[in-house]
């Protein structure tokens, strides 16, 4: 199997992975759980289950990140990490869902951007059109014309959200898969979700969500009549809604760079619509079906590209 295609087969999993969580997080939250909380919980599980991983598997992880690394390292964890996790939590209240997506989802524009404006790297022209065609998906999806109302507050909130997430590619890729780069995937996600778990637990304790986890609650949707611990699909959201598609993130930028990478992570809203239809019967209409194609479009043509001379790739580790 060649390298791209085992990149792209990652970023897809990942992306699944984080759709299906899409689904799986209201029910805490439909549970009574907070946002604040649920970000604590989610992130300190994260970061305890890395730190693990790494006492399990390779303790060379622990190592303090040196000099530039531990710079960049830092702000992956408060801005692509924990950034990442707020901005978008603020974005979906005060916005249309739709919209909020749409916005967030600017992040491969801005990996590309900066890419080829900033760090002066040949970009594939194909993945230009391949993030605008994108982007027209991703607005059918999330139907932004009903009900839209701009609030600025939301707008300024949701290119952050934007800017976050792109974060975490750059950010990621520079410390684990760009030349030069001296950490491993395992330690950038520990020293990371350790320092935006730390974080966020001066804002917010992660034991605050304890009273809403020990409760029974249901699964919601078509599965109404079913009740489980509150626990069960938090510990979901931590395993295989967090640590799985972040870490596999991580590792497919070890086999194609940031900027297809971040166009094939746009399958996450599509695939959490189909969840929303499968799980809480919700309506799709004709515009978000055609949606669905053009987003399923726009990851083709970009993972379809051939690489260009001089296109940032990893070498094999």
């Amino acid at each position: 199997m060649s390298r791209p295609v085992i990149g792209y087969a990652l970023v897809v999993t990942a992306a699944v992975i984080f759709g299906v969580n899409a689904g799986v997080s209201r029910v805490p939250v439909q549970a009574g759980l907070g946002i604040d909380s649920y970000t604590a919980f989610r992130l300190t599980g994260a970061a305890l289950t890395f730190w693990l991983l790494a006492a399990l598997v390779d303790r060379t992880a622990f190592r303090v990140p040196r000099g530039r690394a531990f710079v960049l390292v830092v702000a992956l964890g408060i801005a692509g990490v924990l950034g990442a996790q707020a901005t978008y939590n603020v974005t979906v209240n005060r916005l249309p869902l739709g919209v909020a997506l749409l916005l967030e989802y600017l992040a491969p524009a801005i990996v590309v951007l900066w890419v080829r404006f900033v760090r002066r790297e040949p970009v594939h022209p194909r993945l230009y059109p391949a993030i605008v065609v994108s982007l027209v998906g991703l607005a059918l999806v999330g139907q932004v014309w009903r009900g839209l109302t701009l609030d600025g507050i939301g707008v300024l909130v949701g290119l952050l959200s934007a800017a976050c997430l792109a974060s975490y590619f750059l950010l990621g890729e520079a410390l684990t898969a760009h030349e030069g780069a001296t950490s491993s995937p395992l330690q950038t996600v520990v020293w990371s979700f350790g320092i935006a778990a730390v974080a966020v637990n001066l804002y917010e304790p992660f034991w605050t969500a304890f009273d809403v986890l020990g409760q029974d609650t249901a699964l919601l949707g078509r599965f109404e009549d079913v009740t489980v611990p509150g626990w069960l699909p938090m510990a979901y959201i931590v395993l295989l809604g967090t640590v799985a598609p972040f870490f596999l993130y991580l590792l497919a930028m070890q086999f194609v760079p940031s900027t297809r990478a971040s166009v094939v992570a746009m399958l996450e809203p599509v695939v959490a619509l189909v969840v929303g239809w499968l799980w809480f019967t919700e309506v799709l209409s004709t515009a978000q079906t055609i949606g669905v194609v053009v987003v399923l479009t726009g990851v083709v043509v970009a993972q379809s590209a051939r690489l260009v001379r001089g296109e940032n790739v990893p070498a094999a580790p």
